[in-house]
């Protein structure tokens, strides 16, 4: 792989106020993310819309985040990263006020388009900062905790409508103001960020699959299993007998693990590499897809899935660990922004792809397509170790 290598040395002191801020800042936009969804599908089908309709709908926002993935380099080197971030925030607070005032179908097809173009590139930034500001030593356990934050603040955020409701404006407030918080921690941190405008750029986001293909593979498989198993796990919960409330507690479950281990994943990947550890992911996850339909119906379904769903995720985690070990300067910024295209083209492509297999062979078809996926993957690690090994030898 080729890769532009950063420095190894340690900073004698870690930013750690910066770091806070950008975690906290990107756990508030997640939380407004994540709130957003549900509360405009909610929206949508008491207007009586269709779930095609709905479903189409919200395929705008992850639409806005693959097309945006494409521009982020350029933005960031033009008008720096720092005011980007600040203006992506303002975006977001404006084009979700748009979307509580102007609440019709037709609307929010562009305007959720444009929220996915605007979100985007913040959480790119705010990955690329933690990157370039974990030290080396500590840069597993440092992107396990925004791993985790990330996806606590997208949990939370459904939670947020059973206090302000479904309806009106409280709702929609709750958002505005975490985009706006969101802006405001900015603003407090934004002195300490590193500035990436770094003009050498050997590469495009379109170009970053030829310079990193495995990573891109990763990043595509971690979003496509998730994804995947999200939208279809009721459908193979109830062919095997699974009640609904059964299957939404164990993707409750499966979330969980995804929020709580990614820091132990973290701290091995400092002991192990991020390498071997996203191999043990691969393998784990796919194993967990093999045991799935045996175990399912006992008890042992329920700490299997909490370990499931760290694996699954921790293929990210160890992505973007990966990605701070071998890039840097402008490389850095366009290797996050092609992880967020590779992102959406594996959270698209995972449940058609999924559901195809499934229609083919029956309900087995959920656990064996999730399997290849991480089988593949694992196929690609220990191909890329044995040649790094083979390479080292001569």
């Amino acid at each position: 792989m080729t890769a532009e290598n950063p420095p190894t040395s340690e900073p004698s002191d870690m930013p750690v106020a910066a770091i806070a801020g950008i975690i906290a800042t990107v756990a508030v936009f997640a939380i407004s993310q994540g709130l957003s969804y549900p509360l405009l599908s909610f929206i949508l089908q008491r207007q009586g819309l269709s779930p095609a309709m709905i479903g189409i709908s919200a395929a705008m926002t992850p639409l806005g985040f693959i097309v945006s993935s494409f521009f982020i380099p350029a933005l960031s080197r033009h008008f720096g990263a720092a005011r980007l971030a600040l203006a992506c925030a303002a975006s977001a607070a404006l084009l979700l006020a748009a979307i509580a005032t102007w609440q019709d179908v037709w609307a929010w097809f562009p305007l959720r388009f444009l929220i996915g173009f605007a979100a985007n590139p913040l959480y790119v930034i705010s990955e690329t900062w933690m990157i370039a500001m974990a030290p080396p030593a500590r840069r597993g356990r440092l992107m396990g905790i925004y791993a985790s934050v990330v996806s606590a603040g997208f949990a939370i955020g459904p939670l947020t409508l059973t206090l302000a409701g479904t309806e009106g404006w409280p709702p929609f407030l709750v958002g505005i103001s975490a985009f706006v918080l969101c802006g405001a921690i900015l603003l407090a941190v934004l002195p300490r960020m590193p500035e990436m405008r770094d003009e050498k750029q050997p590469t495009s986001v379109a170009g970053f699959v030829l310079v990193a293909p495995l990573l891109m593979f990763a990043v595509f498989t971690a979003a496509a299993f998730e994804q995947a198993l999200l939208a279809l796990f009721s459908v193979y919960g109830e062919a095997h007998g699974s009640s609904e409330q059964r299957i939404a507690t164990l993707l409750t479950v499966f979330i969980a693990g995804n929020v709580v281990l990614q820091i132990p994943l973290g701290a091995l990947a400092e002991r192990l590499g991020a390498d071997r550890v996203m191999l043990l992911c691969a393998l784990f996850a796919a194993a967990g897809c093999a045991l799935l339909p045996v175990l399912l119906p006992t008890v042992l379904i329920w700490p299997v899935t909490f370990v499931w769903g760290a694996v699954a995720f921790g293929i990210y985690t160890m992505g973007l660990i990966q990605l701070g070990e071998h890039f840097s300067g402008a490389m850095l910024m366009t290797g996050n922004a092609a992880f967020a295209l590779a992102w959406g083209a594996g959270g698209i492509a995972g449940p058609p792809f999924t559901g195809t297999v499934m229609d083919l062979i029956g309900v087995q078809g959920l656990p064996l397509a999730l399997a290849l996926l991480c089988g593949a993957l694992a196929a690609g690690i220990v191909a890329s170790l044995s040649s790094r090994r083979s390479t080292a030898g001569d």
